[in-house]
């Protein structure tokens, strides 16, 4: 590769489909690949495309090359199974100059769609992207100015405050309110063990990058101060502490009606009985999330979700296998997808639940059961890592952070994902070039969208929990690459996210299937054919290959005009395709069942969300204020700034998370400000940790310590920052100014 003398480019060319990029852009430090892609296998197999000697990147308002080189074959001109195409690279990473730009091949002067290269290039996407939760709402009215025009609509589902159960519905006294929450996915169902996924998910998106999420997300709960992603996550929370009954459990499903627009929906609304596994996963939920919302200043609402966090582990506890199948025999036709678990599913949420009952507590109950337990974890036992269980690794990860732990256990864990992760469908996938689209995942299947930002967090988690420091930039690049097909580098070029030509794309999702933009709809069916289309933002399931129409296929669907629907229109593809080919732009129901290939979920929407959030730039201060002051004080809570929260100061002040309290010698650290070491005079008798958090609130280093320490800090960048000195049950924080 080398730069041009920006030589103008000759002509206008045509953009082409073979020529793939990220039609939102890269970040400037990004890996940028373009594909060039010929078919050799599927439907567009007839279809030739031979790339010229040199490709450019050409500034799309100047029109001048400023980056050129020579495409490289993939894996020498092999076809790659999972897509049926012959690939090649154009790789222009080292151009980092922000801008607007597209890729071109000078010899038939042909061009990729425009995309961007700049700092915050997916700031917007994000900005959709976590708004879809708030158009779920179940029982919201969505209205302008925080809904569009062209999709707004009046609170769903009001009759869900007299839901009854399900196995006694002409039963009045059975009536409870199970408000709130999200349609789970296009139906609008909402499933207890799903939903707490969702919440655990958000919470780990705040904690893991608190200082990109604003409060200005354009949501009803917009400028209170509070992160909007935080207040999107109280509005599934509180429909789940609805959920919990006086003795701990929660119940398991609300199967609801369903129109278009939701706000039509008025048939009754019927719930299923408490279950084990939806009140496990929900104490996890509310644990974890308890922690998050006490160190945002909502001290009474953290100690209630603490509450219910304790209750339901005791419920489940003392009844470890009650079952609830929907939509099962005597449940038929309560919701639609199966809640229900098995005792692995049961064993990983209560793994789950006493981590963070754990972290919230100090209580040896829930270490003890971890630390008997965590080998039955797949991970431990398979020494391997993969994306269909990456919230039960993540679980095992998310301990070794937790105070008071086995040194042996966090070893353990730590020692076996990093081993995992050198396996073969991972690391080493990216580095062999197992997928011409670099986004490598071994299984498609039902949701293999989501399975790539699975796989995308898994290399995050590498990074987050400095597994080898020596590969976290590769880890970084792997994971955002997962975005990059999401984004449009996959063999159909196409932006799998609905309709967002607004927001830069040039070949996006046009139609998916939901139940509010339902086919045949005049105002949401398809964008640029009814008149809206769908709301913008949703990701949509993936290539599919083991779609198939319904089994009544062809000739048994009832009557000839049922048996006709079986051929309105192509099913290949997404049927009979290579993996990566298994998709189409279609939203038809029964009986072409568009949903195992189009439908989005909360959990697809929350998997990506996550995974792009590691990519946005740092700008907002723990209110969600855009370059405010705010910061988290010695108890870790945000205040300062817009908060309205005077700063503690004290240990002293801070909510203790054990019963019993220990008087220690004040610890003292110097110099202050510092350049290089910062030392630690603290004549403590037991081991402690030191943490050290920037002013918006992320771990940067981490050590444990016994008696008088130093700590090395000449790679933090200069500004504020917080130690934190923890002991058996004692917390003592003091800021530093780094130079």
């Amino acid at each position: 590769m080398f730069f041009s003398n920006k030589i103008k480019a000759q002509g206008e060319p045509a953009t082409t489909h073979f020529i793939v990029t990220d039609q939102f852009g890269y970040r400037p430090v990004s890996q940028k690949v373009a594909v060039i892609r010929n078919p050799q296998v599927g439907f567009d197999s007839l279809d030739v495309f031979i790339p010229g000697n040199t490709y450019a990147l050409i500034n799309n308002e100047t029109k001048e090359q400023v980056f050129s080189g020579t495409p490289v074959a993939w894996n020498g001109g092999a076809t790659d199974n999972s897509s049926g195409d012959a690939a090649w690279w154009f790789d222009f990473s080292s151009f980092t100059e922000p801008g607007e730009y597209y890729v071109l091949d000078v010899d038939s002067n042909l061009r990729s769609f425009t995309f961007g290269i700049k700092e915050n290039i997916y700031e917007e996407i994000m900005f959709h992207a976590l708004r879809t939760f708030f158009y779920q709402r179940s029982g919201f009215e969505k209205q302008p100015p925080f809904a569009c025009e062209e999709w707004a609509d009046g609170a769903s589902h009001l009759q869900d405050k007299q839901a009854r159960d399900f196995l006694s519905r002409n039963d009045a006294s059975t009536e409870w309110d199970v408000s709130g929450g999200w349609y789970d996915a296009g139906d609008y169902n909402k499933y207890t063990s799903w939903t707490a996924s969702y919440i655990v998910d958000f919470m780990k998106a705040f904690i893991e990058n608190p200082g990109v999420w604003g409060d200005d997300y354009n949501i009803p709960e917009s400028g209170n101060n509070i992160p909007d992603i935080l207040d999107e996550a109280k509005w599934g929370l509180d429909h789940l502490l609805r959920l919990q009954k006086p003795d701990g459990s929660l119940l398991s499903v609300v199967g609801a009606a369903h129109a278009s627009p939701p706000s039509a929906a008025t048939g009754p609304t019927y719930y299923g009985r408490p279950n084990t596994s939806g009140t496990l996963n929900a104490a996890g939920a509310f644990a974890i999330a308890s922690k998050v919302y006490r160190s945002v200043g909502l001290k009474d609402y953290a100690d209630s979700l603490k509450q219910s966090a304790i209750k339901a582990w005791q419920w489940a506890d003392e009844n470890p296998s009650v079952i609830f199948q929907n939509n099962t025999g005597s449940t038929s036709g309560l919701a639609a997808g199966q809640q229900e678990t098995d005792d692995y599913g049961r064993f990983v949420a209560k793994m789950q639940a006493a981590a963070f009952l754990y972290e919230i507590t100090g209580e040896t109950v829930y270490k003890n059961f971890f630390e008997s337990n965590y080998t039955q974890v797949h991970l431990m036992q398979w020494t391997f890592a993969y994306p269909f269980e990456r919230n039960n690794q993540e679980t095992l990860l998310y301990y070794t952070t937790l105070d008071g732990i086995s040194s042996s256990v966090k070893s353990n864990i730590l020692n076996k994902y990093r081993d995992a992760m050198n396996g073969s469908e991972n690391f080493p996938a990216y580095r062999n070039h197992k997928d011409p689209y670099l986004a490598h995942i071994k299984d498609y299947t039902w949701g293999s969208n989501s399975t790539k930002s699975h796989k995308g967090l898994m290399f995050l988690a590498w990074e987050t929990y400095n597994l080898n420091p020596q590969y976290n930039t590769e880890a970084l690049a792997v994971a955002e690459n997962y975005l990059h097909y999401l984004h449009g580098v996959n063999p159909f070029n196409r932006v799998y996210l609905s309709n967002m030509y607004g927001s830069g794309a040039e070949n996006a999702v046009n139609e998916f299937y939901h139940s509010w933009f339902t086919d045949g709809s005049a105002k949401w069916d398809r964008a640029g054919e009814s008149l809206y289309g769908p709301a913008p933002g949703f990701l949509t399931g993936g290539p599919n290959p083991y779609y198939d129409w319904d089994g009544c296929c062809p000739s048994g669907c009832g009557s000839s005009s049922n048996n006709a629907l079986c051929y309105s229109e192509s099913i290949s593809p997404p049927k009979d395709q290579p993996d990566q080919k298994s998709y189409k732009d279609f939203n038809t129901s029964w009986p072409l069942n568009s949903w195992s290939v189009t439908e989005n979920s909360c959990g697809y929407q929350l998997n990506y969300i996550r995974l792009m959030s590691r990519f946005l730039p740092t700008q907002y201060d723990c209110a969600g204020i855009f370059n405010g002051t705010a910061s988290y004080d010695v108890c870790g809570v945000c205040s300062g700034g817009t908060t309205g929260i005077t700063p503690a100061t004290s240990a002293e002040d801070c909510i203790a998370t054990t019963s019993a309290e220990i008087k220690t010698i004040t610890p003292e650290i110097y110099p202050n400000p510092a350049s290089n070491i910062l030392n630690i005079q603290f004549e403590a008798e037991k081991e402690f940790r030191v943490q050290i958090m920037d002013s918006q609130g992320k771990l940067v280093m981490k050590k444990i310590c016994k008696g008088d320490s130093t700590m090395k800090i000449g790679k933090l960048k200069p500004g504020s920052y917080i130690v934190i000195l923890t002991g058996k049950d004692e917390t003592w924080n003091k800021r530093f100014v780094k130079l």
